[in-house]
């Protein structure tokens, strides 16, 4: 399909992003979160234990990480635009191969699929985004972090679902939900495919770019931990709070709070965002981050449950918008790619190995409380490393 051109990129940067914010949207919010709203049921129909349930996780995390290793060069090869819309529509297949088959192996395929696909629409949608917020310098941070909030919208739809076809349909029917999740994946992708972005000429040359990992190799250990620790949070709460007696509307309005409070970061992460030094900001927002998954430790209550989601939803994907700031602050605009893209593989490592790794330890030891215990504690030692990175020079070269 050919792009419109009165949605040509002379548009408002605000529109621009927020379209492009759609690629994570479908990739993230829907391609991977909705996953844990289903994991229950597929886990009880496919007599899964929680390493397997774990493992899907693990999958979509591994295509993850091949997708932002691979970026560059679809970039290089396609352009940043069919890239993002590429990632995005490999993402509603991926839902759509997830509804018609409990194979494992065919599961496993379709998930490592929507990981890749997902890093694709990410990365490329991401520079994309830092290059567009550039055109209003005082408002930048802002405008980036339109793109990294889109997430919580997808999450947001996909927990007023997701439970309630559960409920109409009865045990056994996560299939449809996958259906479901497909069908509105599908009329999002919609608007990414008719607006023009265009291929900014500043990022063009990103390939050439160096990055050198040493200066920040601190600051990306702490971003492992994140990408280990969130996506705990994020596989497993929903059988938390349905094994606690947790209901469709519980479920529904525990990960609703998630994907709300996730949609209102650019507001509340504005000031924090725009502090240029060094980790800083990200070891605030991290700190947050690691307090929320702290919370179901203590107990099971409807208030602690949903103090938990705003606290965690208000600050997870602000964590990322961080790290793209951090890149924006202290290098150039044309290693801004390289620079991202070694932040999301440096995360991506992370969320391949948690959800497995955590998955192993709820088995060993019986329960889901202690998959939050590291959980919020890997979070909060993410924090403490994000802490410690001081600004770079400015503009290294290599």
């Amino acid at each position: 399909m050919k792009p419109l051109e009165s949605s040509s990129s002379s548009a408002h940067p605000a529109r621009l992003i927020l379209t492009l914010s759609l690629a994570p949207i479908v990739g993230l919010g829907i391609g991977r979160f909705a996953y844990a709203l289903v994991l229950p049921d597929m886990r009880d129909s496919l007599h899964w234990s929680y390493s397997t349930a774990g493992f899907m996780n693990t999958v979509n995390a591994a295509g993850y990480l091949l997708g932002a290793l691979m970026a560059s060069r679809l970039v290089k090869r396609f352009g940043w635009s069919a890239t993002v819309r590429g990632g995005t529509l490999s993402c509603v297949v991926s839902l759509a191969m997830c509804a018609l088959s409990g194979n494992f192996i065919v599961l496993s395929l379709a998930r490592l699929i929507a990981g890749f696909g997902a890093a694709a629409g990410f990365v490329g949608g991401g520079a994309l985004a830092a290059m567009i917020a550039q055109s209003r310098p005082e408002r930048a941070n802002f405008l980036l972090s339109l793109f990294y909030a889109g997430p919580g919208l997808g999450i947001l739809l996909s927990g007023l679902i997701a439970p309630f076809v559960l409920r109409a349909f009865g045990p056994g029917s996560w299939w449809i939900v996958w259906w479901a999740m497909a069908l509105l994946a599908a009329a999002m992708t919609v608007p990414l495919l008719v607006t023009h972005f265009g291929d900014r000429a500043g990022i063009t040359a990103a390939g050439a770019a160096r990055f050198a990992m040493l200066p920040v190799a601190i600051y990306l250990a702490g971003y492992f931990l994140f990408g280990a620790g969130y996506i705990a949070y994020m596989t497993f709460m929903i059988a938390y709070v349905r094994d606690a007696g947790g209901g469709a509307t519980a479920q529904a309005a525990f990960w609703g709070l998630i994907g709300l409070s996730a949609f209102v970061t650019p507001w509340v992460w504005r000031g924090v965002l725009a502090l240029d030094r060094g980790g800083l900001a990200t070891a605030i927002i991290l700190a947050v981050n690691a307090t929320g998954a702290a919370l179901p430790i203590f107990g099971h209550s409807t208030a602690l449950l949903a103090v938990s989601a705003v606290v965690f939803g208000v600050a997870f994907f602000a964590v990322v918008g961080s790290t793209t700031a951090f890149v924006r602050f202290n290098y150039p605009p044309a290693a801004w790619p390289t620079a991202i893209a070694a932040m999301t593989v440096s995360f991506g490592i992370g969320q391949t190995l948690g959800p497995t790794v955590v998955g192993a330890i709820t088995d060993t030891l019986g329960s889901l409380s202690y998959a939050l215990n590291v959980s919020a504690a890997m979070l909060a030692l993410g924090a403490i490393l994000a802490l410690l990175q001081g600004k770079l020079a400015q503009h290294p070269k290599s």
